[in-house]
């Protein structure tokens, strides 16, 4: 899903579920190799664990309140508050322990 500022307070801040933002650009590899991982994610904990994709070039403002300096960054958000952050590409395994 894509997260705009438009749609943040109802889509991440009012979440019932806890939601991955992923920070992300089109100019960043690491970013691209990222994306199909979080597809993953999206499917397999539908319900359970949304996944919000927020294009730092679109959306300056969001990655200025989340002090977003690399990307990509992941950021899980729970009852509207950050709780973990990860910078970078990382594995699969990686994202998931973020969600336990």
């Amino acid at each position: 899903m894509v997260i705009t500022k438009n749609n943040f307070e109802s889509e991440v801040v009012k979440s019932d579920i806890p939601v991955l933002l992923d920070f992300w650009a089109s100019w960043c590899g690491p970013c691209r190799m990222l994306a199909p991982i979080m597809e993953e994610i999206e499917k397999e904990y539908a319900g359970k664990v949304k996944v919000g994709k927020i294009n730092v070039d679109e959306e300056i403002e969001l990655a200025q309140q989340f002090r977003v300096a690399s990307i990509p960054t992941v950021i899980l958000m729970k009852n509207g508050m950050p709780v973990e952050t990860s910078i970078g590409y990382r594995p699969k395994e990686e994202i998931l322990e973020m969600l336990k």
